[in-house]
């Protein structure tokens, strides 16, 4: 079994972006998933099923840094709580405690709630309107509770990048909606940024409990939404309700660029339209 000094676990696209990262920095990051053969060429695997507390028994010692990056198979209550919940305390329970010098938690922005359109950032009280975000905010609170001094929160916005075509094919269908009045802001992240992020708070030397992970420029949908239409040369969307369970908010950045990040996708529409002229 390869040894690393970092185990992500639950390691999809993001978490994978992160390890090559992470690798091309000499730093050895060990991928923990289920089926690893999905992981690209080169990168140490661990097949394990965080539902599985037998298999974790697998994790080798000597682990210094987990990043929790899974995800539910499905939107639901259970799902959810059997990943963020279940499995999160199921892998701690191996880690070595004498070891682990840091854990990031991948987060999402849902446990904000709506704010009107208002400004958002780390310093904001969490109010989350749906059960995903509440159930990552209980997530949340437990590892500080379990691991104090040695948590760092990351809570992504909206991932977008190679292989999430889902807006797109909804614009092209024509089935794309959005809300025109009063602006209902979204807050998008490319892979590669949020990758990025991931191994830039492994990295850093004393980080703060909790970041935002999300690019420049929050954008109203109808905006994002009419611009990319044009750029695939089909009609704007119809006017539509706001999506459910997310809440109106612009995030901010600032205390992750204030670490020495910076996004190489500052806007979501010229990384949109990066996307589109790949595939054209």
């Amino acid at each position: 079994m390869p040894t690393a000094p970092v185990l992500i676990a639950g390691c999809g696209d993001v978490g994978a972006r992160a390890a090559l990262l992470l690798g091309a920095r000499g730093v050895p990051a060990l991928c923990l998933r289920r089926n690893p053969s999905a992981l690209p060429v080169g990168l140490a695997a661990l097949a394990a099923d965080l539902a599985d507390a037998q298999s974790l028994r697998a994790v080798p010692r000597g682990i210094r840094r987990l990043v929790f990056t899974a995800s539910p198979d499905a939107f639901g209550v259970a799902e959810y709580r059997r990943v963020y919940i279940d499995g999160l305390a199921r892998i701690c329970s191996v880690l070595d405690r004498d070891c682990i010098d840091r854990i990031v938690l991948v987060s999402s922005s849902a446990v904000f709630g709506d704010h009107a359109g208002g400004w958002v950032d780390e310093e904001t009280v969490p109010e989350p309107i749906g059960f995903n975000g509440r159930i990552l905010l209980e997530a949340e609170h437990w590892l500080y509770e379990q691991w104090p001094g040695r948590v760092v929160v990351l809570r992504l916005a909206g991932l977008y990048g190679p292989g999430r075509t889902r807006l797109l094919d909804a614009l092209r269908s024509g089935t794309a909606r959005a809300p025109r009045f009063p602006p209902f802001f979204v807050n998008r992240i490319h892979v590669d940024d949020a990758a990025s992020a991931i191994a830039h708070l492994l990295q850093l030397r004393a980080p703060l409990p909790c970041y935002l992970g999300v690019d420049d420029v929050p954008l109203p949908q109808d905006v994002l939404y009419a611009y990319l239409a044009r750029q695939l040369g089909v009609s704007p969307p119809e006017a539509g309700p706001p999506p459910q369970g997310i809440g109106n908010k612009r995030l901010r950045n600032l205390r992750l660029r204030a670490s020495d990040w910076s996004p190489q996708w500052p806007d979501a529409r010229r990384g949109y339209a990066a996307l589109m002229d790949a595939v054209r």
